[in-house]
């Protein structure tokens, strides 16, 4: 049905490890939906209930979404587990969720597997939010660290450990740091954030970072930890940690950043003003309705954040039952509007460039 109701960007719950988001809240929560919505164009609403699963890093992107999408369509209720974007794909593959959520696109093998599960249809790459990676630290009395990606790149392979190492001090001129021991964190678990992270390693610091990208951490300095949630605890509880994380995650617990070094030569901090400069000049490299990004590290783009993500929505363009089909474009038209786009700076996202989500909108019409 057409619904022409307001749509609201309130904050969500997790239940039992997951987003059990429904509109069959209580009767405050309605009428709090209902003051605080914003106007919004008709929807065409769907009604049932569906499974997604998969990136930690859009978690609370898709708790408002589905927030919104509920007090705007009474008995629509999305479940989304946020298990990380590698399981999130297997999920999607296997049939067992509508959609997946992930930080990087379909890999070949993962496209294969994606088509089967689609019923013969491609499966598309959907970005639907820009989520800036925050280096994340735990330093007392350090404020305001830079840092470039080589340095970057040793800390993270364990080979510079003292905070006071001159690697640090020389571009955190004036600032006192201690002679205590680096603690790196890295996701134990398979993260598109990880494949974000080492792919912008890989792309920016040269031989000093000998991996490839990958979703899974390549070495065995520090100390892993499961999920964004994981991390983001584990860095505010250890003294001189250091680890990447989903902005959102950092903000929302008040974490340090530091500000990163650009191609420009700029020492940039994270801001969504910021990290929506770094993602400008992505490329659209996937083919028909898929929207696959390639994103440019090495931008020297003026105060550009350069360690970007733009996290998908993977979805089959055809093959779905007729339901959930219903279901995951109506859901996907709201989370790709301009209202829907809207709610994300206020959460520690940044919304996707005007010409990125123009050709998301047109593929999200596409789907059936």
């Amino acid at each position: 049905m057409k619904n022409g109701s307001r749509l609201a960007a309130l904050s969500g719950v997790v239940v039992a490890g997951a987003l059990a988001l429904s509109a069959c809240g209580s009767d405050a929560n309605e009428t709090e939906a209902a003051a605080n919505a914003p106007e919004a164009g008709s929807i065409d609403c769907a009604d049932g209930s569906i499974n997604a699963a998969g990136s930690s890093a859009q978690k609370n992107a898709v708790e408002e979404w589905s927030k919104a999408f509920a007090a705007a369509c009474p008995g629509a209720t999305l479940n989304y587990n946020p298990t990380g974007s590698g399981a999130g794909i297997q999920a999607f593959t296997e049939g067992q969720v509508s959609f997946a959520g992930s930080d990087s696109a379909l890999d070949e093998e993962e496209k294969a597997a994606a088509q089967q599960r689609c019923e013969g249809s491609p499966a598309l790459n959907l970005p639907m939010v820009v989520g800036p990676v925050a280096v994340a630290y735990n330093v007392e009395g350090v404020d305001g660290l830079k840092l470039d990606s080589a340095t970057l790149a040793k800390i993270f392979a364990g080979e510079v450990t003292k905070w006071n190492a001159p690697e640090i001090a020389e571009q955190n001129e004036g600032v006192t740091l201690p002679d205590t021991d680096i603690k790196p964190v890295y996701r134990s678990d398979e993260s598109g954030t990880t494949d974000n992270f080492t792919d912008y390693l890989k792309a920016t610091a040269g031989d000093v970072w000998k991996w490839e990208p990958a979703k899974k951490w390549p070495n065995d300095a520090g100390q892993g930890a499961n999920g964004s949630d994981g991390v983001t605890q584990l860095v505010k509880s250890t003294a001189g940690s250091i680890s990447y994380v989903e902005y959102s995650y950092a903000k929302n617990n008040s974490l340090s950043t530091v500000s990163v070094k650009n191609g420009a030569g700029e020492y940039t901090e994270l801001t969504p003003d910021s990290a929506s400069k770094g993602v400008a000049g992505a490329k659209i490299v996937g083919t028909g309705n898929d929207v696959e990004l390639e994103i440019d590290y090495t931008t020297t783009e003026a105060g550009a954040y350069p360690i970007v993500l733009v996290t998908y929505e993977v979805a089959c363009e055809k093959g779905l039952p007729a339901d959930q089909a219903k279901f995951v474009k109506s859901f996907l038209t709201y989370t790709s509007s301009a209202d829907g786009q809207k709610i994300l700076t206020d959460i520690g996202y940044a919304p996707l460039p005007q010409n990125v989500l123009t050709k998301v909108q047109g593929s999200v019409k596409a789907l059936s």
